[in-house]
């Protein structure tokens, strides 16, 4: 086994080492979510982390890690009487993004329990995890069915197997701890509010420390044994801190003033539900118990806030998590001093820096807070580029909006977004579980029988019975039992809802450069995205103006990187629809190398007025063949206006093979049936091919 990386030998992060203590010291904080970019030493510090975790007793032979003092009644390998135990280090279990089911709850062998009647069942990750650490690496990228057995099990503390009629059910507590990039998108809401602390990380932008950071690496990369044995004292000491912490923790105080502050601040924030509240006076105690002290001052109170509440202020996907600290000292300063315990020495500002309530000396210290997020940068207009003039009438308003060059309108904001009429590519797919298009899924409804490919996971027990009844004499069954032999298991097909590629095609040409014309196209955009979101797709962003197309964002499945390009995109020249459709084609065919299982959805922003270079429209007409010609589903979102309408993007949707919906058409409430006319044009595409 390699020697960790000492927890006590990370450079700085100290918010994350804070929040992952306070969970060390009071698991029901309930776990950390470690937000940042790539090579922040998140893993590393969470993995160092296990090495610090005081040891657990369990039930020698258990392999559900009972506690001997309080064996749980319904253990699988129980029943266990209470009695000494053996000690053992608690466990860190890791959780890949690509697990099964059957990994993570554990694996019933339903050939024996359908002809003998015994429940043979081989314990999971959860099994493994309870009592300890479970860690979650690229969280953000967990299939939806593992996200919804987590939900589960973190709610109730217990995991549940059932198979047919056949169940099992074990406890499982664990510290829950998830790293991400949000680079590679945002995580589900309900899978969010259950991380009690969230911390945004990144890479210090101070040379000294670079340095530091790089010198211990190398340092352990050279000699880890060695490297860990300089830092044992430390580490040894830290350990020591988190007991003394555990032990003094039933014995901290929190008073109605503090809990005054607490409610008061989450009810300023305007966060959902109570579960806010409830993690803030936990970690509120347990910095109180990491510090020595028997009573919560407000300090505790404001760092509570700082790593407790910034991921349940989000909204939506585009929405920054964060705190606004001015707020919060002013709520805290309204509703301090009601009870003694609340405002302490008075040092509600200062977030408890220094002294002797200083929670690390080996780093991590209470304040912290967030820095701001950089903003998007600007839009460039391509190198070299000389954009053409607009057209008359299609300027700016009002005289607003600079132009940067000739040609070229600065970006606008976005019109608020609204909920989308669903689109969906026809067929019948078997990509990666999402909520768009129809697929053959291991979850949904069931639709049919098979024989098993490799393991049987879902078994069709009808089928199964069926298989197996006309051999009952041959096998000579006696019994009341039924005789089953492998080769009559069957697996139970089913059809659920996959998530696609959605690549976005945006027309930012002079023809589209009035600002509220290009506002409302923004927004019916940031519309789809939002629900691209919401149906768990990758989207991606390819946009055209002046003489070329560029690809503003490759396929990802972070909407709001999408979002971020959007809003910063200028408008300006001429309209090479062409070139923005060979681009897209470009992309959809690296694609489909990369990942052939997901099916793609091209959704053309355009008002049609193919402009530029010699026989645009022909040039149009003939890339968009291109889709037709590969069934790729389509839908041109037409933004033409004006009394005087020249119906050029319904033209380029029947080239295409999709359908054309106008801006009005798009919302929810607006038109019905808009699902069934983009699978009819396809249907139609391919009789008429």
């Amino acid at each position: 086994m390699s020697t960790p990386f000492p927890f006590t030998a990370v450079v700085g992060q100290d918010d994350l080492r804070l929040a992952l203590l306070l969970n060390a010291v009071s698991p029901a904080v309930g776990g950390v979510l470690v937000r940042g970019e790539k090579g922040t030493a998140k893993s590393t510090a969470v993995r160092a982390l296990s090495a610090l975790m005081p040891e657990v007793d369990v039930v020698p032979g258990c392999r559900f890690s009972c506690d001997p003092e309080a064996p749980d009644p319904a253990c699988p390998d129980g029943p266990h009487e209470a009695g000494a135990g053996a000690a053992r280090p608690a466990r860190m279990v890791e959780l890949p993004v690509g697990a099964s089911e059957d990994r993570l709850v554990g694996a019933l062998d339903i050939e024996r329990a359908l002809a003998e009647g015994v429940k043979a069942f081989e314990p999971g990750l959860l099994a493994d995890a309870h009592r300890g650490i479970l860690y979650v690496d690229e969280v953000n990228l967990l299939h939806d069915h593992l996200v919804d057995l987590l939900l589960d099990a973190a709610a109730m503390g217990a995991s549940y197997v059932e198979r047919e009629g056949v169940s099992v059910r074990h406890a499982a507590r664990f510290l829950l701890v998830g790293t991400m990039n949000p680079e590679e998108g945002e995580l589900r809401p309900q899978l969010l509010d259950r991380f009690g602390l969230t911390v945004e990380v990144a890479a210090s932008r101070e040379p000294d420390q670079r340095v530091e950071v790089v010198r211990r690496r190398l340092a352990y990369d050279d000699d880890p044994e060695g490297f860990a044995a300089r830092w044992a004292d430390e580490e040894t000491a830290v350990r020591a801190r988190i007991v003394a912490a555990r032990e003094l923790l039933p014995s901290v105080r929190l008073g109605d003033g503090a809990l005054r502050q607490i409610a008061a601040t989450c009810a300023a924030f305007e966060v959902d539900g109570m579960r806010a509240d409830i993690v803030m006076a936990r970690t509120a105690t347990a910095l109180a118990a990491w510090a020595g002290r028997t009573e919560v001052l407000a300090e505790d109170v404001r760092q509570a806030a700082l790593l407790a509440l910034p991921h349940r202020r989000r909204r939506n996907p585009f929405d920054a998590p964060g705190l606004d600290e001015d707020k919060l000292d002013e709520t805290l300063e309204e509703f301090g001093g009601q009870d003694g315990d609340a405002d302490g020495n008075g040092n509600e500002e200062d977030g408890g820096d220094g002294g002797d309530d200083d929670p690390d000396p080996d780093g991590p210290g209470p304040g912290g807070g967030r820095s701001p997020q950089d903003g998007p940068d600007d839009g460039e207009s391509p190198s070299g580029e000389t954009p053409d003039v607009p057209a008359q009438g299609e300027a700016a308003e009002d005289g607003q909006g600079a132009s940067s060059g000739a040609g070229e309108q600065s970006p606008v904001r976005a019109a608020e977004p609204f909920r989308t009429k669903a689109l969906s590519v026809p067929g019948l797919g078997e990509g990666a579980a999402g909520r768009r298009s129809r697929a053959r899924t291991e979850h949904g409804r069931t639709t049919g029988a098979r024989r098993p490919r490799g393991a049987l996971t879902k078994l069709h027990l009808a089928a199964t019975v069926h298989a197996a009844a006309p051999h009952q004499r041959a096998r000579g069954r006696s019994g009341p039992g039924l005789v089953v032999r492998r080769d009559d298991l069957r697996q139970a097909t089913r059809e659920g809802r996959e998530g696609n590629l959605v690549l976005f095609v945006v027309d930012a040409s002079g023809s589209m450069a009035a600002r509220q014309r290009m506002s409302a196209v923004k927004g019916a955009v940031l519309s789809l995205l939002l629900d691209a979101y919401q149906r768990r797709d990758k989207v991606g962003l390819v946009t055209f103006r002046g003489k070329d197309a560029q690809v503003s964002l490759p396929p990802t499945s972070s909407v709001d990187a999408a979002a971020v390009r959007l809003e910063s995109l200028p408008t300006g020249g001429r309209t090479p629809v062409a070139a923005g459709l060979l681009k897209a084609h470009d992309v959809l065919r690296v694609e489909r190398l990369r990942d052939p299982a997901r099916r793609a959805l091209v959704v053309v922003v355009t008002d049609g007025r193919a402009t530029g270079g010699p026989e645009p429209v022909a040039l149009a007409s003939r890339a968009a063949r291109l889709f037709a010609a590969e069934g790729t589903a389509s839908v041109v979102v037409d933004c033409e206006s004006g009394p005087v309408r020249l119906g050029l993007a319904g033209r380029l949707a029947g080239e295409l093979g999709g359908t054309a919906v106008t801006l009005d058409e798009l919302r929810a409430d607006s038109i019905a049936g808009l699902v069934r006319n983009v699978q009819g044009a396809q249907k139609t595409q391919r009789r008429a091919a």
